[in-house]
């Protein structure tokens, strides 16, 4: 997957949230839950972008850790409302089945860079195979 691939599928997500918030039950609880996973969920295409600007691996990778947080973080709150009854689970679940592929992802390519980085510092070649590198 490119990183242009990974932009527009963040940016999916958090389209396919904002849709999903708008039939929550008008309640305060349905408020509380939508605007925490409203947030989550549209930081994670948000600091992806950014991470893609960074000005060092070490940089790249301390933002690839916070959008990595943020899909788990989405994931919580996908449950939540899943599990307090608020939508029902058949409109939550590919929702919820992209929100651990997005924090899968992330989680690789944070390790990968991380292993990349430490690699260069003790001059180990790095290998040409790797998928993500800290170049978007």
């Amino acid at each position: 997957m490119t990183s242009d691939e990974l932009k527009l599928r963040t940016k999916k997500f958090s389209l396919r949230v904002i849709n999903l918030i708008k039939h929550l039950p008008n309640n305060k609880i349905s408020y509380v839950l939508g605007n925490q996973l409203l947030r989550s969920a549209t930081s994670i295409g948000a600091n992806y972008r950014a991470a893609c600007r960074s000005r060092s691996t070490t940089e790249f990778i301390s933002m690839i850790r916070i959008v990595e947080e943020e899909a788990d973080e989405s994931i919580y709150w996908i449950e939540l409302i899943k599990e307090s009854q608020l939508m029902e689970e058949n409109r939550l679940m590919e929702l919820l089945k992209e929100s651990f592929e997005l924090t899968a992802i992330f989680t690789a390519i944070g390790k990968t860079s991380k292993r990349n980085l430490n690699n260069s510092k003790s001059k180990i070649p790095i290998s040409k195979s790797n998928k993500f590198t800290n170049k978007c």
